[in-house]
Order: C-alpha cells, then sequence, then structure tokens
C-alpha cells in the first residue's frame, strides 16, 4: 500500500508531465483547496501558455452553463448563466469534445449576439471531466480569427485533464462565486439571464 505522502509526489510528477514538465503550476494545483483557487490555476496557466486575450472557467449546473470566473482583457460573462444549448461552453460539454471555432462568424454553435459586444472573434473550448461526464469547461478566445494548433490543442486538453483530477480531490460542492450553484436539477435553477 502507498503511504499518503508518497501519493501527493506521485501526483505532482503527473501533473507536471501532463504539462510539459511545469512543476510550479503542478504543486500549485495539487495544493489547491477549493474550485476557485482551481480556475483561477487553469486561467493563469492557459493565458500564460496560449497568449489569448481571456480565458473563462465555465461550471455546468443542471441545464445551465455557469461562467464562474474569467482572466480577460475585457469583461465577458462572468456570474451569468445561459441554457447549456445555447453556448459553445454547453456544446463542448454536451459533446465531451472541444469546441475550436477559428471564427465566430462561421460557426452555427455560436450564438453571435453574446459575442458581437465582445471581442472575441476565434476561440477553444474543452471540456473538464467530473465524476459524472463533463463537469465544466476552459475556454481560450482571441481577438482575432485565427486556427487553433494542434500543440495548443493538444495543451489545453491536458490541462483540462489536470484540472480534472483537481476537482475530484476537492469536489463538485464549493463554488464560491455562485452562492446559488449546485449540482441539483435544473428544474431548481434561478432564473436565465439574457445573453449580452
Amino acid at each position: 500500500m502507498t503511504s499518503p505522502d508518497r501519493l501527493e509526489p506521485d501526483r505532482r510528477e503527473g501533473v507536471a508531465a501532463l504539462l510539459d514538465g511545469d512543476h510550479e503550476f503542478a504543486a500549485a494545483l495539487c495544493s489547491a483547496s477549493s474550485l476557485a483557487e482551481v480556475g483561477t490555476l487553469a486561467r493563469a496557466a492557459a493565458r500564460r501558455r496560449l497568449g489569448c486575450a481571456g480565458v473563462t472557467f465555465v461550471l455546468i449546473d443542471g441545464d445551465q452553463c455557469f461562467y464562474a470566473d474569467e482572466d480577460s482583457i475585457a469583461p465577458l460573462w462572468t456570474g451569468q448563466r445561459f441554457p447549456i444549448s445555447e453556448c459553445v461552453s454547453g456544446w463542448a460539454m454536451l459533446h465531451d469534445q472541444p469546441a475550436v471555432i477559428d471564427d465566430i462568424e462561421l460557426d452555427d454553435r455560436v450564438p453571435l449576439d453574446a459575442y458581437r459586444s465582445t471581442y472575441v472573434r476565434s476561440m477553444v473550448v474543452v471540456p473538464v471531466a467530473g465524476p459524472n461526464g463533463p463537469a465544466a469547461a476552459i475556454g481560450a478566445y482571441w481577438p482575432t480569427t485565427r486556427q487553433a494548433g494542434l500543440a495548443d490543442l493538444g495543451w489545453l486538453q491536458r490541462l483540462a485533464a489536470a484540472t480534472s483530477g483537481a476537482i475530484a480531490e476537492i469536489g463538485l460542492g464549493d463554488a464560491p462565486w455562485a452562492p446559488n450553484f449546485r449540482t441539483g436539477s435544473a428544474a431548481e435553477s434561478p432564473p436565465r439571464p439574457k445573453f449580452p
């Protein structure tokens, strides 16, 4: 049987290996004690690595996506909920696959009314696995149309895998951004906001 003292270094090494040897990030993520901390670490790592203009951390909440937090050059949707079937993060979670969008004007998955007032012109959104399917998503946004490279997509998917491990350790009961967040039924969810 492996001792708890031995598990933590092994976990950190596994996370570091996923993310190209980033031991500092691995140590921080493995010691995270809340969803807020996990979200902050994931967003900062994605902005630093991808050079994107913004990153969101989105949680699934019944039949809605809750935009829990963001690190962005201009405000996007922090604190807002959208129907899971009407946003790109929701699409990524429902289909359990990345949404790679080179030009928001040319992709039917994009609710253009939600994006026209923002700087976003291209994006990559990856699902983050939870105990019963996707529980979150990480979205990276750029102010120009661009084709995401396979290296960037692969790294973002590995970040999602590392984030999933941290969420598994912490659980989904802690969502300090939203006092009303819960993993309960959609019927209990608060009223849906309009798209920005």
